[in-house]
C-alpha cells in the first residue's frame, strides 16, 4: 500500500479501505447510529450493518448491508429478495454469504448460481462482496469459489462472516485469494482483524478493503506518517 495515497497520512490509507462494521444481533438503532458517528471521525471508506437496519443517514460514508448472513443456509431467492430490498433501502454494496456446504461438497456451479441470483436481483451497478467462510475450506474449494464469484460478476471476494467457530481471516486465504482474482477482483479479508499488525499483513498479502469491527484500536496501532 502507498502511505502516501489518499490525504497522505498511512493511517488515514489504511481507514479508506475499511468497512466499519455492526452485525451483532442486539445491535440497536442507536448503536448504528454511533458506529456511523465514528466511522466519519475515523476517516473510514464505508459501514456495514445488518439490512433490517436500513435506511440510515450515513453523512457520505459507502454503505453496505450483508444477505444471507451469517450461515449462507438460505435460498438464492431469498438472498437474492433481501439484497434488492437493501438496495432499495440505500445500500450501495452487498457482502452475501454462500452456500458453503455447497462449496464443501466441491458443488461450484451452485455457488455460481447462488453469486449470480443476486448479482440479477441488484443489477450491475451496486458493488457486490462474496463471502466464501474460508476457514471451513480447503485450497481447491478457495480457489474455485474465487472463480465462481468472479465469473458470477462479483467485484469482491471476501474471507470470512467472522462468526463462524472454524474462525476467521487468515493471510493464507488471503493470499490465495489473491492470486487467483488478480486484480479483477478485490480482495476483503474479515473476522478475527483486531490488531494493526494483523491488519498490515492482510494488506500484506493482498487484501484491498478490510472489515472491522474495532475499528479504532486497530487504526491506533498504525503510524501517522
Amino acid at each position: 500500500m502507498n502511505a502516501q495515497a489518499g490525504t497522505g497520512s498511512f493511517r488515514s490509507t489504511v481507514a479508506s479501505i475499511v468497512d466499519h462494521t455492526l452485525l451483532k444481533p442486539e445491535a440497536t438503532a442507536a448503536d448504528v447510529r454511533a458506529l456511523i458517528a465514528e466511522g466519519r471521525a475515523l476517516g473510514v471508506g464505508a459501514v456495514c450493518v445488518s439490512p433490517s437496519m436500513l435506511p440510515v443517514h450515513a453523512g457520505g460514508l459507502v454503505v453496505a448491508a450483508v444477505a444471507g448472513f451469517p450461515s449462507g443456509k438460505h435460498h438464492s431467492l431469498v438472498k437474492s429478495a433481501e439484497s434488492a430490498f437493501a438496495v432499495q433501502a440505500g445500500a450501495q454494496e452487498i457482502d452475501m454469504v454462500i452456500d458453503v456446504g455447497a462449496a464443501v461438497a466441491g458443488d461450484y456451479g451452485a455457488v455460481l448460481a447462488d453469486v449470480l441470483a443476486v448479482r440479477e436481483a441488484i443489477g450491475p451497478d451496486i458493488v457486490l462482496k462474496v463471502i466464501l467462510e474460508t476457514a471451513v475450506l480447503g485450497d481447491e474449494a478457495i480457489v474455485e469459489c474465487c472463480r465462481s464469484a468472479e465469473r458470477a460478476g462479483a467485484d469482491y471476494v471476501k474471507t470470512s462472516t467472522g462468526f463462524h467457530p472454524a474462525g476467521g481471516a487468515s493471510t493464507h486465504a488471503v493470499r490465495l485469494m489473491a492470486e487467483t482474482v488478480g486484480d479483477r477482483l478485490g480482495v476483503k479479508a474479515s473476522g478475527g482483524i483486531r490488531t494493526a499488525e494483523a491488519a498490515m499483513a492482510m494488506i500484506d498479502a493482498g487484501a484491498t478493503r478490510l472489515g472491522l469491527s474495532g475499528t479504532r484500536a486497530v487504526l491506533d496501532g498504525l503510524p501517522e506518517g
